[in-house]
């Protein structure tokens, strides 16, 4: 029989910071986890599936159920947060999210509604739910993983670039809002990692989009599809591991002074300066190469 192991609960003498990490089965989840988790911190690192649950628990840390698209999930996660940290929550890292690429006039308006319910609307909910606590106990930080698809727009990530260019604008707006206390809103905006995103894009992918009854066919078979399917990708250019957002992840979480924006690979850094320095015409032409 199996032991799963718990990570104690925290008791009002713990003094413990805490961070609760969305999206945490893989990838920049699981390693931003695993590093805080080393460090000392309490982490609560949510994932949307029980058998993801169970494999965290295993390492020593603390997990839930928490799915962006299910209201009840939202719902109790306050109350979880009361039992296992006295309502302590000094940094929440919103992560979880996926893509669903095709082109724009392939995708179903009802996949757009979805993927917002998971990387948008989600995300403001437990950020409402959260803000309270921080405000009652008078700091806090909220770090979102946005992404450089969250200021350049690139062909075929539609859905993707609609949802973190809508949380750049609302995060930037709550920083404002929340300039006179203690609260940081913090944006992460990683380029090319490696993770599990093309795996469950493709998933995505296989869902919503007919592609056999498109005009685009020939690209989806040619062009998309071989690039999504393909078990062994070879590695993007610019590409870095997770590692390399987990350690803008704890500087957001730490530094005295955060940054208001993390820009993390050559890739990023390159379409940030393009946006500056190029007309939009322009800035078109170099980003439909990619």
């Amino acid at each position: 029989m199996t032991v799963t192991k718990q990570a104690p609960q925290q008791t009002p003498e713990d003094d413990r910071p805490v961070i609760l990490i969305t999206g945490s089965s893989s990838g920049i989840g699981l390693d931003s986890a695993r590093f805080f988790h080393q460090k000392g911190w309490h982490v609560i690192a949510t994932c949307r599936k029980p058998k993801d649950v169970e494999r965290i628990r295993a390492e020593g840390m603390t997990s839930f159920v928490l799915d962006y698209e299910d209201q009840a999930s939202l719902d109790a996660v306050i109350p979880t947060l009361k039992t296992l940290t006295n309502g302590r929550i000094d940094v929440l890292f919103n992560n979880g999210a996926y893509g669903i690429p095709a082109l724009v006039e392939d995708l179903p308006t009802p996949a757009l509604r979805q993927i917002f319910e998971a990387n948008f609307f989600g995300w403001h909910e437990l950020t409402r739910q959260i803000l309270p606590l921080m405000h009652a106990q008078g700091k806090g930080r909220i770090i979102q993983n946005s992404s450089v698809l969250g200021f350049a727009a690139m062909r075929v990530r539609g859905a993707y670039n609609a949802t973190k260019f809508a949380l750049e604008g609302l995060t930037d707006t709550m920083r404002i809002e929340l300039a006179n206390t203690n609260i940081h809103l913090i944006l992460v905006e990683p380029g090319p990692i490696r993770t599990k995103i093309r795996e469950n894009a493709y998933v995505q992918f296989q869902k919503w989009i007919k592609w056999k009854d498109t005009k685009n066919k020939s690209f989806y078979e040619n062009a998309l599809i071989p690039r999504l399917s393909d078990p062994d990708p070879k590695k993007d250019l610019f590409e870095l591991m997770p590692d390399a957002v987990t350690r803008a992840v704890w500087h957001a979480a730490t530094a005295s002074r955060p940054r208001i924006r993390y820009r993390i690979t050559k890739a990023t850094k390159i379409m940030a300066a393009a946006k500056r320095l190029l007309s939009s015409r322009l800035m078109d032409r170099f980003a439909g190469k990619f």
